[in-house]
């Protein structure tokens, strides 16, 4: 069994056939899928869905684009809130992205620096975007992130050196459907030389959607795929990547 560990089923893209969906989910062998969220109205859609089916968890949270509607007072209480739910296991997604800069930076930071305290606060990991902002990203978390909580960075596709730099301060990392892709040089070293109790696998769907699928909507069955080529890199089984991917997500995320 596998377990898809972000994947966004609450959009509206999933709204005609969410049910068939899972059940594709759970025909792939889909064990589990940890949905997170972006701004209050998707952290309030994870929720539901998490209480909905029992294979769904939520991460609640709000992502950098839409860092410039959060509210400080309210929604930081809303995530303290959530939090108390038994299936909210993260906080997340939360990050900076200069690529599109769809927030200011400066209260990106702000935004993320108040996550990452409420996430130590109430002890969840934290579900890390990081686009195009590196070094505000490691002096942020050198000064914010707390290790004992725990955390994920979310479709890695950076460096070799800065994954030793993510997992030296206790992140897993999470591998998405980019390393299906031919042009994904750097990403296949990532994968070979991380150790295997610190990695995860991920859909970001319905992003991100992995060879042979590309071009059309992403959805958890396909995490398969990104397990497939993992195992294929690393030399082993998929039946041995299954296992450890599954015990990884299931320890960060605090799911028994």
């Amino acid at each position: 069994m596998l377990i898809d560990s972000h994947a966004h089923i609450d959009e509206e893209k999933y709204d005609n056939d969410r049910e068939e969906v899972l059940e594709n989910a759970r025909a792939a062998g889909i064990e589990l899928i940890i949905n997170p969220a972006s701004d209050e109205e998707s952290s309030r859609r994870a929720v539901a869905l998490s209480e909905k089916y029992p294979m769904v968890y939520a991460a609640v949270g709000f992502h950098p684009h839409d860092a410039k509607s959060y509210n400080f007072k309210a929604h930081g209480q809303m995530l303290r809130e959530w939090a108390k739910k038994d299936k909210v296991v993260a906080i997340g997604e939360i990050g900076l992205d200069y690529h599109y800069d769809l927030s200011p930076r400066d209260i990106q930071q702000s935004v993320f620096v108040d996550q990452l305290m409420i996430a130590k606060e109430i002890a969840l990991p934290v579900v890390i975007h990081n686009r195009e902002s590196m070094e505000d990203m490691w002096r942020l978390l050198k000064e914010h992130f707390s290790p004992e909580v725990g955390g994920v960075m979310h479709s890695y596709s950076g460096s070799v050196e800065m994954a030793r730099i993510f997992l030296d301060m206790g992140f897993y990392l999470s591998i998405s459907g980019t390393i299906t892709f031919k042009n994904a040089r750097k990403l296949p070293e990532v994968v070979a030389m991380m150790p295997l109790n610190r990695l995860l696998v991920e859909t970001d769907s319905p992003y991100m959607t992995p060879t042979p699928h590309r071009g059309k909507r992403n959805e958890p069955a396909y995490v398969r795929f990104v397990a497939e080529e993992v195992a294929r890199i690393r030399g082993m089984s998929i039946e041995s990547l299954e296992e450890i991917t599954t015990e990884n997500t299931k320890r960060v995320f605090g799911i028994n």
